[in-house]
């Protein structure tokens, strides 16, 4: 081999297929994350319209608006996005406690299903507190720490199997990158117990635990947003763009992107969890920290997709989940910096965030069924989808931080939206479109995934 093809190779940022023990708790992990997002699913059409000009009307029940957003965020954030978590760090998993991993997904399935089933046990009482909105059921509750300590055992096994990084080739820097992220998500739990055992007492409802998520919240979207890097970086390489970014640098810009959450003992030991310092201070690790490795790599894998549009052929799926990903995510962070209160122009940053995120992950789940002994995801509905999905939730965010603009409150529904003005209808009336166009991608997503792993008929 000639020592610039030797060198090209190096610089690609590929991981070799995963043993079958790795195989096997990677398939069970996105099964979970597949599952959530199919159940999380079933709530988004009667949220969407709840909050749609005139469909509002026929659908009044605004104490149903929150109970099945608590469910859908939690299903569709929380448990998709740690879920997906452990499909990455399974994949890249030594052979080492195995039955920790099993037992962890066992206790992280149960809890979701304890989730899913806890508006129908009682009365809810939803709470739209931030990162993790809650019911105040004690089954809800019962769920929801059977998902942590399963989250919480995954963590603690990725920090003893995680396969390090042997030399400077593009796929061991993959594998730093997703030990940042265990790191990062370590580090999320153990502020989750501080700010537990530092909340004054006074606190109650939903002021209470928007204290206890905010700093672990926080902390964790380091997390995603490092798993997200890694899989634009995966995703570009596989479908045939060459990124100008040396594995050295890349690994140089994960540790600036976990630099931030090195600084969250300082907070803690710095303000009194309960106190207003100590939410600024996160919001402003967030605000500046989370774009330390994000903006470099993202602008390097737009550059390398530009200079190479067409991808490699079988490989065009991958390639059109990895532009809308950076194109939502970059769209998200940017209205962050338009918020000045706390219009809807909020819920527009995060789920451009979020959706940045989770189509980065569509993109890796497509990638990897072949390599988990599944059929590879074909077809023209499979091609459309990342781009279907992505338009319907830039529709979706446009007109969120449209209507932000003219005064529509976010955590509101029906006649508490007091859409008066044109210009706050016609927000929210794209706002409805692109939910629904975007629940048409999520749908196809989930079909053309089922269907490549649906055993073949002999």
């Amino acid at each position: 081999m000639l020592p610039n093809q030797f060198a090209m190779l190096m610089q690609q940022f590929t991981l070799p297929e995963a043993d079958i023990d790795a195989r096997k708790m990677t398939t069970g992990w996105l099964f979970l994350g597949l599952a959530a997002l199919v159940i999380g699913g079933l709530f988004t059409i009667l949220i969407v319209l709840s909050r749609t000009p005139y469909f509002q009307d026929i659908i009044p029940w605004v104490d149903f608006f929150r109970t099945a957003l608590v469910v859908h965020v939690d299903l569709t954030v929380l448990v998709w996005f740690l879920a997906f978590s452990g499909v990455l760090w399974s994949y890249n998993s030594a052979s080492q406690c195995l039955r920790c991993g099993w037992v962890a997904l066992l206790l992280a399935s149960a809890g979701t299903l304890i989730i899913t089933i806890s508006p129908f046990t009682g009365e809810s009482h939803p709470l739209m507190s931030n990162y993790v909105p809650v019911l105040q059921s004690t089954v809800f509750f019962v769920g929801l720490g059977l998902f942590g300590l399963g989250f919480g055992l995954l963590v603690l096994r990725m920090l003893m199997t995680t396969l390090s990084a042997r030399s400077n080739s593009g796929g061991d820097v993959l594998r730093f990158g997703m030990f940042v992220a265990v790191v990062a998500s370590f580090f999320a739990l153990a502020a989750l117990m501080m700010s537990y055992l530092g909340i004054n007492d006074g606190f109650t409802g939903e002021a209470y635990y928007d204290r206890l998520f905010w700093g672990s919240g926080h902390i964790l979207q380091f997390s995603h947003t490092t798993l997200m890097l890694v899989a634009w970086l995966w995703l570009a390489t596989a479908s045939g763009a060459y990124l100008r970014l040396t594995p050295r640098v890349v690994l140089i810009l994960f540790v600036l992107g976990l630099s931030p959450v090195l600084m969250v003992p300082i907070i803690y030991l710095s303000f009194d969890v309960s106190s207003g310092e100590h939410l600024f201070w996160f919001m402003q690790l967030m605000k500046y920290g989370g774009a330390l490795a994000a903006v470099p790599i993202g602008l390097a894998t737009t550059l390398a997709v530009i200079e190479r549009w067409r991808p490699i052929p079988g490989f065009e799926i991958e390639r059109s989940a990895l532009i809308f990903s950076i194109l939502l995510f970059g769209v998200g962070g940017f209205i962050g910096f338009l918020i000045s209160g706390s219009d809807v122009r909020v819920t527009a940053h995060y789920h451009g965030s979020i959706v940045g995120v989770t189509l980065a992950f569509m993109g890796m789940t497509y990638h990897l069924l072949p390599q988990l002994g599944f059929r590879k995801v074909t077809g023209r509905a499979a091609r459309w989808q990342p781009g279907i999905y992505g338009t319907g939730q830039m529709m979706h965010i446009i007109g969120l931080a449209w209507s932000g603009g003219y005064g529509v409150q976010r955590k509101t529904a029906g006649a508490e939206q007091g859409l008066e003005k044109f210009e706050q209808i016609a927000g929210m009336g794209l706002m409805g479109l692109g939910g629904l166009i975007s629940i048409i991608g999520g749908v196809i997503f989930l079909v053309v995934v089922y269907l490549a792993i649906k055993p073949e008929k002999n």
